[in-house]
């Protein structure tokens, strides 16, 4: 049997030498000439892309940076694993996370090359497919790279981007190209992908809609907002994707991708194989099932005054309270206070609430105020006058378990694929992001219409009322990205949706994200921190990277 062997890239220090060998070069010759050695190699980069679903790889990394660095999710504790430096925007040059997010991303950008540049294309319809989809999984991973380590491309595509590697040449180590470079490598790639995949396979491969998805995707990132209306409509016109109904949506992480009508493409993780104990997923963060998984990070109290505009919202589903029992009824609320510091924090406060002539009351340091009901379209609302007079908006609900103060609002989104706690395969590209894509694109292109068109598809499809009009102190961008931060929230766009459109990040929210000194209330899309340093160890490795700014 022949030996095969995949594409590794090991840059690492090991007793003052470093190891570049990706591969033994006669034996990958040999392999990428059988058809069987090629879908074995191609099959190794998707591995090194996904990693596992227990917290390791690429992939698992990189959802981190996405998610925890927006404004949908708060930390009920500190912790010593790196990704709080996401959260909380203390990046360090020594994280391994990103270092993992570096150096695996490089590694399967090395094996795509292989397949690239050793594989003649126009043999017949299964190796092009294969060449296809290294094209597919090598755009990937440097939009991938560029959005953590680069600006974004319309704060300057002459800002620096990653390094540009396109050969197979383990000595070949390029510097730093610019950020519009990397951007045109990426939509070159995606197109010789979508032009070389033309086998119907299931959605945990790359295909050519997959490939047009990206595009589609990358060309919102760009601000051509015709190409990504163009490519999304593609997608949208194959007819090969249909969105889950109100009732299904709820389950969407529990069904295998292959599945899923909505899913385009997917990292399909397995119970046996990809998954150890379940403690270290994604979604162990978020949730304890069947005691497995932490549950210390929770939906933030700005997500859930979004999400519960609507409580028929069928997205709602996605996040579960865990109370206490037996059930004691309370007014709830966010609370901005001065610490014994004086500094700003925010702190959830919690007061039993009681009934007293039909009305509803509840007693906070001594005074008993009551709660009052405002109705506007669409929404019943709660609020008390606070001693300075003004209103404070409050939820009733049954009180809540806690974590050092934070209610345990745990997030379905990433579990229980299949019924296994904790499995989950991340959902890479879908038919919802395409219609909001368009309507990014259509709204950026002042069609109002269009764009609401696409926004209500998805609001009728979450079960809550379309809109007639722009709302009153909105713009038509507005609307759309919020209906983003709703429908993709926890899939890890949400840093990314807010600073390409040259908006701050908000995060005056309960978290421990506050903790320490001259914590990040608002993050500034011009701050230097927006970006990640690139990994100490890389810079060692090859002195020609230049590091970003402090």
């Amino acid at each position: 049997m022949k030996k095969i062997l995949i594409p590794l890239l090991l840059l690492s220090l090991a007793s003052c030498n470093i190891d570049r060998t990706p591969y033994d070069s006669k034996e990958s010759d040999v392999i990428l000439g059988d058809a069987t050695g090629l879908q074995t190699i191609t099959l190794g980069n998707y591995a090194l892309l996904k990693g596992d679903a227990d917290g390791g790889g690429f992939f698992n990394n990189l959802y981190r940076v996405g998610e925890y660095a927006g404004d949908n999710v708060d930390i009920s504790g500190t912790t010593s694993d790196q990704f709080f430096y996401y959260y909380n925007y203390r990046s360090i040059k020594t994280n391994t996370r990103t270092n993992t997010i570096w150096n695996t991303g490089y590694k399967a950008i090395v094996g795509c090359n292989r397949v690239i540049a050793k594989t003649s294309e126009g043999k017949n319809a299964d190796t092009d497919q294969l060449i296809g989809e290294n094209y597919f999984l090598r755009a990937y991973v440097y939009f991938s790279l560029v959005n953590v380590f680069g600006r974004p491309y319309n704060q300057g595509t002459s800002n620096l981007g990653v390094p540009l590697k396109t050969s197979d040449d383990v000595n070949d180590l390029p510097p730093r190209a610019t950020v519009g470079a990397i951007y045109n490598q990426v939509v070159s790639d995606l197109k010789k992908a979508e032009q070389l995949m033309t086998l119907d396979k299931k959605n945990i491969y790359g295909s050519k809609e997959a490939a047009q998805a990206l595009l589609s995707r990358v060309y919102l990132y760009m601000e051509n907002n015709d190409k990504a209306i163009e490519y999304a409509d593609k997608v949208i016109n194959s007819g090969k994707y249909a969105m889950l109904s109100k009732t299904e949506l709820p389950s969407y992480p529990t069904r295998a991708p292959e599945n899923n009508t909505e899913t385009i493409f997917a990292f399909k993780y397995n119970k046996d194989g990809d998954y150890n104990d379940g403690w270290n997923t994604i979604g162990s963060m978020y949730v304890n099932i069947q005691s497995v998984g932490w549950g210390e990070m929770y939906p933030s109290s700005t997500y859930l005054d979004l999400i519960n505009k609507h409580p028929e919202d069928a997205r709602l589903k996605f996040i579960s309270p865990k109370y206490k029992t037996p059930l004691i009824p309370v007014a709830y609320w966010a609370q901005k206070e001065n610490n014994a510091s004086g500094a700003v924090t925010y702190n959830y406060k919690y007061q039993p609430t009681f009934q007293q002539s039909g009305n509803t009351f509840f007693t906070w340091n001594g005074v008993n105020y009551q709660v009052q009901t405002e109705v506007t379209p669409f929404k019943t609302s709660y609020y008390f006058i606070n001693s300075g007079g003004t209103k404070t908006y409050v939820y009733l609900d049954n009180d809540m378990e806690k974590r050092n103060g934070y209610p345990k609002f745990y997030v379905l989104k990433c579990s229980m694929q299949e019924s296994v706690p904790q499995l989950w395969s991340p959902v890479i590209l879908r038919l919802a992001e395409m219609y909001l894509n368009r309507a990014e694109a259509y709204a950026k292109k002042g069609n109002t219409s269009s764009a609401l068109a696409d926004v209500n598809l998805i609001r009728t499809r979450a079960g809550i009322p379309n809109y007639t009009s722009v709302p009153a102190g909105y713009t038509i961008l507005d609307v759309v990205l919020e209906e983003r931060r709703l429908e993709l929230a926890f899939e890890a766009h949400r840093k990314y949706d807010v600073f390409r459109n040259k908006r701050d990040l908000d995060r005056n929210y309960p978290g421990t994200h506050l903790n320490g000194v001259n914590p990040f209330y608002t993050v500034p899309y011009t701050h230097n921190r927006i970006v990640e340093y690139i990994p100490e160890q890389q810079i060692q490795i090859q002195p020609n990277l230049v590091q970003n700014p402090d």
